[in-house]
């Protein structure tokens, strides 16, 4: 089976993924290697043993480099030494619970981050293409039933949000600035920023996200204890926006004024749902397991704001890239669990492998 979407564009090409330690990070290094790109990965220790990066031993396939991209001038000679041609660029500090008690750090990685990103592809001539990952939680956030578009306002409540919001017109400042497609003759180079919803899939462990909490109560055999059962979200696997990024990435190599500009890549609606859905749908496929609601007791006491209804409108995706979800929320979801029912007794680089064969499958 091929799992090559996209017409043979990464082979040979050098990319460079900041933040490839992370989940989504780890799973777009994989997909790539295998797609006979060049990978260079620059981030942080990952987050645990346990995590997809470390489990599946993608860090012995490409060039692996630890560094922080608040230091600039690091960051400018990875990018002089290795000399990409692609930068994804998905390092952040990606959770909105940790955001309030570490708000500073948060602008610091996810505004000045990305600042310092753009300012190493500025100053290298090799970069073409650059797709900034942000998320769909920069939209100033009005709890609407209808999904927010490309060309909406930027903005969010909590210290994640707001810096992906920041980050968001930190990038189109930038492009505007000195990456202006007008200008695209003198200086060669298309930027795109790209937001996408709540990504689950295998190998996350990170703090306060569903999937992760649902798996480390189900192997404890300890109930699931679900903070805001009624929250909705936009559900995705994680491979949905990775192949939206990757997409989008090898269009705008092509026509690199024409894609230089705010994607969402999203669900379609049946599988905007509500977290206490999920987590149902997490033990049915698992096997066991019980729910608890913690959403009652704990209201208005001390309750850090979260959002309780985001979506996004993917039409523009749809239309003018030809990209749409593969998957609906039950197979997002059985995907997802299979991961961390296979974990423990495969090899973790073949379970991906085999769930990006039946991803592009589908």
């Amino acid at each position: 089976m091929n799992i090559d979407i996209f017409d043979n564009f990464y082979r040979g090409k050098r990319v460079l993924i900041t933040g490839h330690t992370g989940f989504k990070g780890s799973w777009l290094a994989i997909w790539l290697n295998e797609l006979g790109a060049e990978v260079i990965g620059l981030a942080l220790d990952p987050f645990s043993d346990r995590d997809n990066y470390v489990l599946s031993g993608i860090q012995d396939k490409i060039i692996d480099l630890r560094g922080d991209i608040r230091d600039c001038q690091f960051v400018k000679d990875v990018f002089q030494k290795y000399q990409p041609e692609i930068v994804f660029h998905l390092a952040a500090q990606p959770l909105v619970r940790l955001s309030y008690d570490i708000p500073v750090e948060t602008y610091e990685v996810n505004v000045m981050g990305s600042i310092h990103v753009m300012e190493a592809i500025r100053v290298t001539d090799s970069v073409k293409v650059a797709v900034m990952i942000t998320t769909d939680k920069c939209y100033e956030n009005r709890e609407q039933i209808w999904g927010y578009r490309e060309n909406e306002a930027m903005g969010g409540y909590d210290p994640y949000s707001s810096s992906k919001g920041a980050a968001e017109i930190a990038i189109a400042s930038w492009r505007r600035s000195f990456f202006h497609p007008d200008k695209y003759d003198s200086h060669g180079k298309s930027i795109a920023s790209v937001r996408a919803g709540n990504v689950i899939g295998g190998g996350d462990w990170a703090l306060d996200r569903i999937i992760p909490d649902c798996i480390k109560a189900l192997e404890s055999d300890e109930t699931i204890d679900i903070r805001s059962p009624k929250a909705i979200r936009p559900w995705q696997h994680v491979l949905e926006p990775l192949s939206g990024y990757m997409l989008l990435a090898s269009k705008m190599w092509n026509e690199p004024t024409k894609y230089c500009e705010g994607w969402n890549f999203g669900p379609h609606a049946e599988s905007i749902a509500t977290v206490w859905d999920v987590a149902t749908k997490v033990v049915k496929n698992f096997g066991s397991g019980e729910l608890r609601d913690l959403s009652v007791p704990l209201q208005g006491v001390g309750v850090l704001h979260e959002a309780k209804l985001l979506m996004l409108d993917i039409s523009k995706a749809k239309f003018q890239l030809g990209w749409e979800p593969r998957l609906n929320i039950d197979q997002t979801v059985e995907l997802t669990v299979e991961w961390y029912k296979r974990y423990k007794t495969e090899k973790v680089y073949s379970v991906c492998f085999d769930q990006i064969i039946k991803f592009v499958d589908k």
